[in-house]
């Protein structure tokens, strides 16, 4: 097997149509990402949330935590998506009010972009983040013994990352369970094609070297046996449906259980929108992983 393109059937030259999402959605700029604005715009100003909380010292090195009453809730830790090189967590504030309903809190986690810092540094501004949610959850007034951590896209192959760190190796006062599940959605588990897609990679930057050390298919193997629901959109690229699937074959055992899951009926952007809404079966297999976590520890 390739280490690097596992078999994929395309081209190099095919994949700037597989990859360059934002070229398939003309209204990304004028409708997409202005409604989750507006919408998340809405949410911080009604939603009583604990804004631009600093864990780094990166400029977006940042969390906004949306808490609900419950002591005990689980949280939901959420790495938004943007290629590594755009977006920013305020963005997404629009997410939070369905598990605010649910009894969750949310985290949305800002991190630092390409090309001021590689993918590599933002793997690590992510175990940042995590370490500083574990170590000041009684600020936060959380429970850090039921977090979950979901991301898009990028924000996927963070996730992926933190399932496959090894906590106590990076900081000896954290367990090897900190994370109790994971959601990665749209994940890029496999980063050379990336690297291969020039519009892409002209603001990424990233190297043959980092595509191979910062691929999870490769080097970053889920380092516990807590459940995963790998997602993608059903009607994503052949490519993202093969990114999420290989991770899925790889690494699901009778004791990791990781289950694959297709959104139907919509692409890599609208399956947020789908995610948002509280009576969706995306969204109900989210809170039912979730509450799995926390009944296990009773």
């Amino acid at each position: 097997m390739d280490p690097l393109t596992f078999h994929t059937k395309f081209s190099v030259e095919d994949f700037d149509s597989q990859y360059n999402l934002r070229s398939k959605r003309p209204d990304y700029e004028s409708t997409v990402i202005p409604e989750w604005i507006e919408r998340s715009g809405k949410v911080r100003s009604d939603f009583s949330g604990m804004l631009d909380i600093r864990y780094g010292a990166g400029q977006k090195q940042q969390l906004d935590l949306f808490r609900v009453s419950k002591k005990d809730a689980p949280t939901l830790v959420y790495f938004h998506g943007g290629y590594w090189q755009r977006g920013d967590k305020s963005i997404y504030s629009f997410l939070a009010p369905s598990f605010n309903s649910r009894e969750i809190n949310f985290v949305a986690v800002g991190y630092d972009l390409c090309p001021a810092v590689t993918i590599t540094e933002i793997s690590a501004q992510a175990r940042e983040a995590l370490k500083f949610i574990w170590q000041s959850s009684n600020m936060l007034g959380i429970n850090r013994n039921f977090l979950t951590v979901m991301g898009h896209s990028a924000g996927g192959h963070i996730t992926q990352m933190m399932m496959g760190t090894n906590w106590p190796a990076y900081s000896n006062d954290l367990p090897t369970d900190l994370i109790k599940a994971g959601v990665p959605i749209s994940p890029l588990s496999l980063l050379e094609p990336v690297r291969l897609t020039e519009a892409l990679n002209v603001g990424i930057r990233m190297d043959a070297k980092e595509a191979e050390s910062e691929s999870p298919m490769i080097n970053h193997p889920p380092s516990t046996d807590a459940p995963q629901l790998v997602v993608v959109g059903g009607d994503e690229t052949e490519e993202f449906h093969r990114q999420a699937n290989m991770y899925v074959e790889a690494f699901s055992t009778q004791k990791r259980l990781i289950e694959m899951y297709t959104v139907p009926g919509v692409d890599h952007f609208d399956e947020l929108n789908i995610l948002a809404d509280k009576d969706s079966e995306f969204f109900s297999k989210i809170i039912k992983l979730m509450r799995s976590t926390v009944n296990a520890r009773k």
